[in-house]
């Protein structure tokens, strides 16, 4: 496949590695980057390829119907990553979840529909994630989420992204469209935004504060570097057959414990660093990726993610790049978008 590109959510942590692996890797792609600038978009994450001949940005809600039927027109093909997706976020209000998620997803796939005469987009993406199969046990290490597995959300955040995962379904199945789905695991690496716990631990022992551990720091979650999963979701757009679910997973459990655990130790910490606080509300178990389905059809296996090497580069970043996270984290960074096209809405 080649073609226009559109993509929804390119100023964010994955959305901005994304845009990067594919000029890098596909000439043949140019990207249409959609994305609102909401607290997590962050266009200073892409200033290395201002004025790339295969790029463009534009401002736009997903939800806004007359922003995105005419970017509709230029697209062959449509990676939807746009989404609000902190859990904690969504417990404290899960309206924008639901706007956005729910609503987004919809607007999205009616104006891939109605495109090009009726004819429609050659090919839609959802990238979806590992919490609509809700949480497995922590005694049955055996057990792993398949493609087939149920969705049982327990977030309001996973609640919406399972609604844009059955809308996906829906259309595939009631309008003949070419939709495939990727349900990923907990992505790590640069440009992540620093309340997601890898850069919210390394930068708080950066400042000679303390980390906070919900809970007994049991709760397991897959780990798979942000460049996997770019490259998974590049290869289920070209390859994928419609209609069908892909998992994405980096075969790299760890407990919360474990990683804060290793995170101390390539910073040269100690466990005094660590403060327990009260468990997230509802706060899952488990999660656990078989990825065998892409491997099989698509080839597609993870390469980047082995532990602790992938991890200990991601910590490098954040120490590195002190001054991307000090203006993330103090909201300077959107002072760049002003200077650049004028006042946020």
């Amino acid at each position: 496949m080649s073609g226009t590109m559109l993509l929804t959510g390119g100023c964010g942590f994955i959305g901005s590695n994304f845009v990067r692996f594919v000029l890098a890797n596909r000439p043949g792609w140019s990207i249409i980057n959609l994305d609102s600038l909401s607290y997590s978009g962050n266009l200073e994450n892409l200033t290395d390829i201002e004025g790339h001949p295969r790029y463009r940005f534009v401002k736009g809600d997903i939800c806004d119907a007359d922003t995105v039927a005419p970017l509709m027109e230029e697209a062959d093909a449509v990676v939807h990553m746009a989404a609000e997706s902190h859990v904690d976020r969504s417990i404290l209000d899960s309206r924008p979840f639901i706007v956005s998620n729910v609503l987004g997803t919809q607007t999205l796939l009616d104006a891939a529909r109605r495109a090009k005469g009726g004819a429609g987009v050659g090919r839609f993406l959802l990238v979806s994630t590992d919490e609509v199969y809700g949480s497995l046990p922590l005694e049955r290490p055996d057990l792993r989420f398949t493609e087939e597995s149920p969705l049982r959300p327990n977030s309001p955040y996973a609640a919406s992204k399972t609604s844009a995962d059955l809308l996906a379904r829906a259309y595939h199945h009631t309008f003949s469209m070419d939709i495939v789905v990727t349900r990923c695991s907990n992505n790590f690496g640069p440009y992540q935004f620093p309340e997601k716990v890898i850069p919210l631990f390394v930068t708080n022992l950066m400042d000679g504060a303390q980390v906070p551990l919900y809970g007994d720091g049991k709760n397991v979650r897959d780990w798979v570097h942000v460049d996997d999963h770019c490259e998974a979701v590049l290869t289920v757009l070209e390859k994928g057959r419609a209609g069908e679910v892909y998992n994405i997973g980096g075969n790299n459990e760890r407990s919360n414990l474990e990683l804060t655990r290793t995170i101390l130790e390539i910073m040269g910490k100690g466990p005094e660093m660590i403060r327990p606080v009260a468990d997230r509300l509802g706060h899952d178990r488990r999660y656990a990726i078989d990825g065998g389905k892409i491997e099989r059809e698509l080839g597609w296996r993870p390469t980047r993610s082995r532990w602790p090497g992938a991890l200990a580069a991601t910590v490098d970043w954040y120490v590195t790049n002190r001054s991307w996270w000090e203006r993330v984290r103090s909201g300077a960074y959107r002072e760049y978008y002003a200077r650049q096209y004028g006042a946020l809405s």
